[in-house]
């Protein structure tokens, strides 16, 4: 009893004194305010419908929590500074207002104040929980920077949408978080001063080696053997002449006999790279790690003796998947994947040759894009094959909306992305991809070079035929 009695006259009634003061009370109001609405969205969106705003994720889960921390500090700042003032004048008094447990209105002022204290401790568990969660959601790094709208994009329609943002470029433990944290400051303030490259730099100079993103998921030593690749090309002519080129890949990887085959199995040992480009596209120097231990290194004549400037890198996934969750696809290769799937027919006369003088067009913004693209096509028809019009509108029209959709998730005029902005190194049909190390010119002091043989890699079944005949006796139609 006696503790009691101490700690109500040295704390709670110097606390509730000093307490009385405006920049106090308009902490308590902002806190309970901020409190109160917070919870509420909270209880809306776990049994309400969710919305994928992502600004009403900032307000909710960051802005509010801040304003609610910001709140409960005003209360004690407050009863500092009014403690100071009338220290300063003398004025403190020398026995605080008694505090009166007998009043019931008093007791039930101090349970209120129990209850909201405990409330405000859990508010602001649950807070940071959620704050740290959601700058953790895809939905914040890619729609609440638009910045990041191309590699969004892309990444919503990749492979790995269902993998969160973080597994990739976030590690694990506080190190990483605390560093990827810092970086995103630093480009909050580059989007807050418009100092933010465009396109978006590529590839990510930070990102951690594959070993600690890829291989959480992926085993690069599985064995994968052989694979078939069918792609269909369309021809620019009136009936849109459909040809197919069928390849066997050779995947490889480690087989149960521990023998490395195939692409995967010949770069599962230590390479080394220089790189003297940004993009990682030019690299006149390769080293590699021999079975025995020794180094072999191959280098171009441009490369001269020694190891050239440039990054120099251990070569891992990454460095031919170089766009695995952000691949941008060519003008080209976009329009003949929409029609062999039939979201562009095929039936439409001059569609391909159309359609794609139609995507490789300049246009101001999305918008220009998305108004002219469809318009046009319908126009094409209209003045140079009206007998078509008619019959096929409905396809013309839906023609025209996958063109929309080909073009937005592939090209950002304001972030300066356009047709083949960023490269893809898988295979060499597009880009140089492959052919950066094996182009027959990195060659070692023994005279070998890295092989050039397209049948180490692929087997080619057939190259543009029409309807081939190794479709039909596999079964495939």
């Amino acid at each position: 009893m006696a503790l009691f009695q101490k700690f109500r006259e040295n704390w709670v009634r110097p606390a509730l004194f000093f307490g009385n003061n405006p920049i106090s009370l308009a902490g308590g109001a902002i806190t309970s305010a901020s409190g109160v609405t917070m919870i509420g969205y909270w209880l809306v969106e776990n049994f309400g419908r969710a919305n994928d705003n992502p600004y009403l994720g900032i307000i909710f889960f960051l802005l509010l929590p801040g304003l609610f921390i910001a709140g409960l500090l005003l209360i004690p700042i407050g009863v500092f500074l009014r403690r100071r003032k009338l220290q300063l004048a003398g004025l403190i008094p020398v026995e605080f207002p008694k505090v009166d447990l007998n009043d019931r209105m008093f007791r039930h002022g101090l349970d209120i104040v129990l209850v909201a204290t405990i409330v405000n401790l859990l508010v602001v568990a649950v807070a940071s929980y959620r704050g740290a969660s959601y700058m953790d959601s895809p939905q914040f790094c890619g729609q609440s920077c638009h910045v990041m709208h191309p590699e969004y994009t892309a990444y919503k329609v990749s492979a790995h949408s269902h993998v969160d943002c973080v597994e990739c470029h976030i590690g694990a433990g506080a190190a990483s978080y605390f560093a990827a944290k810092v970086n995103g400051t630093k480009q909050l303030l580059e989007v807050s001063f418009h100092r933010y490259p465009t396109p978006i730099e590529s590839p990510v100079a930070n990102l951690r080696p594959a070993r600690y993103i890829c291989e959480g998921c992926h085993t690069p030593a599985r064995f994968v053997g052989e694979k078939l690749l069918v792609k269909s090309s369309f021809a620019d002519d009136a009936a849109n002449t459909e040809t197919q080129t069928v390849v066997v890949l050779h995947l490889g990887g480690q087989d149960s006999l521990s023998h490395l085959t195939g692409i995967h199995g010949v770069h599962l040992g230590h390479i080394e790279y220089v790189a003297t480009d940004s993009t990682r596209t030019t690299i006149p120097w390769v080293q590699k790690r021999n079975a025995d231990g020794s180094e072999t290194v191959f280098a171009t004549a441009e490369a001269g003796s020694g190891v050239p400037k440039g990054e120099r890198r251990v070569m891992d996934c990454i460095d031919c998947h170089n766009r695995a969750a952000h691949t941008f696809v060519t003008a080209e290769e976009a329009i003949n994947r929409a029609m062999a799937q039939g979201a562009i027919s095929p039936d439409l006369p001059w569609v391909h040759k159309e359609g794609l003088a139609l995507i490789n067009a300049k246009y101001a913004s999305e918008a220009e894009a998305s108004a002219k693209i469809p318009e046009q096509l319908r126009a094409f028809y209209q003045t140079q094959h009206p007998e078509v019009l008619p019959g096929k509108a409905a396809q013309i029209k839906a023609a025209g909306d996958e063109l929309v959709t080909l073009y937005s998730q592939n090209v950002f005029p304001y972030m300066k992305v356009e047709w083949g902005t960023h490269p893809n190194h898988i295979g060499h049909m597009n880009y140089p991809g492959c052919f950066r190390c094996h182009d027959g010119g990195h060659a070692a002091k023994d005279g070998t070079s890295i092989t050039q043989d397209c049948a180490a890699c692929h087997n080619l079944l057939a190259v543009d035929e029409a309807k081939p005949k190794v479709l039909a006796d596999l079964g495939i139609q």
